[in-house]
């Protein structure tokens, strides 16, 4: 998979991108539940796009939300969105050599983890981004059948598909405490808190 691919796929689709969420409230709410997004944390949301997420993490009182994306286009709408807002700050760069000056007490990946090449050295790096007893979540507000199914499309060049829940918590193993493995008909997570 081609980084520039990827950049180029997610520009492409940046224009369009809010209109073709589906409401999905009720599984993200219980995605961060797991994740333990609370008041008071700073948060680093991972492929955050136009901020899908950004008004659930800012209703839940976080103190500082970071997004991250390497598509100038969804960064662009992300920040348009969130002007002004001064515990936003969105970040265009690829999170995995960004040189972050501080460290988070969550991190989020969502509807994005497909898309890195090497989905254990992601879990690596951001593992090194977050506080002692921090914690990463990996979810998909739909199935992974679901998530393959629709990346053997236009997506295939830009999608490695989404390995199931239980490898995904092995990938995790090294540097977290996995106590969150979910793959069901409404969604897909997996999340640990750091050793």
């Amino acid at each position: 998979m081609n980084r520039q691919d990827v950049i180029a796929f997610f520009d492409r689709l940046a224009p369009a991108w809010d209109d073709m969420q589906e409401d999905r409230d009720a599984v993200i709410s219980v995605i961060l539940d797991n994740a333990g997004v609370r008041a008071g944390q700073d948060v680093l949301d991972v492929a955050c796009g136009t901020g899908v997420l950004f008004p659930h993490y800012l209703n839940r009182g976080v103190r500082a939300l970071t997004g991250i994306d390497i598509s100038r286009e969804m960064v662009k709408r992300a920040a348009q969105k969130y002007a002004g807002n001064p515990l936003v700050e969105v970040i265009c760069g690829d999170v995995e050599d960004y040189p972050f000056h501080r460290r988070f007490d969550r991190v989020v990946v969502y509807n994005a983890f497909p898309h890195f090449p090497d989905g254990k050295r992601l879990i690596q790096r951001l593992s090194g981004l977050l506080v002692e007893q921090g914690r990463l979540t990996v979810a998909h507000g739909f199935s992974c059948e679901t998530i393959n199914a629709h990346h053997t499309g236009e997506a295939r060049h830009v999608s490695n598909g989404l390995i199931s829940a239980e490898a995904l918590a092995e990938l995790f193993e090294p540097w977290f405490d996995v106590d969150v493995c979910v793959s069901d008909g409404e969604m897909y997570q997996v999340a640990g808190t750091k050793k």
